[in-house]
């Protein structure tokens, strides 16, 4: 292996995969916490809050954007 290059797999790949992983992790909050919080539930450990940004109002769940997001990590880690 020559010097300053990196080994297969190596590096940046966990990186660009934390980063492909965020728009899945996103996605699937964003839309659990529409349905189960339309309902006035709060979901229990997942904390559904009504958030405003903007003018813009929406349901949202941290504990559940960072499972989905750790889940989509580690699926397109496997991937890589």
């Amino acid at each position: 292996m020559r010097a300053g290059s990196q080994p297969p797999g190596g590096g940046r790949t966990a990186m660009n995969s934390l980063l492909k992983a965020l728009i899945p992790g996103a996605l699937l909050s964003w839309l659990v916490s529409t349905f189960v919080g339309s309902q006035g539930s709060s979901g229990g450990i997942l904390n559904i809050v009504h958030v405003s940004i903007y003018g813009h109002s929406f349901l949202w769940s941290w504990m559940l954007f960072l499972i989905g997001t750790g889940l989509a990590w580690a699926l397109f880690a496997m991937m890589d």
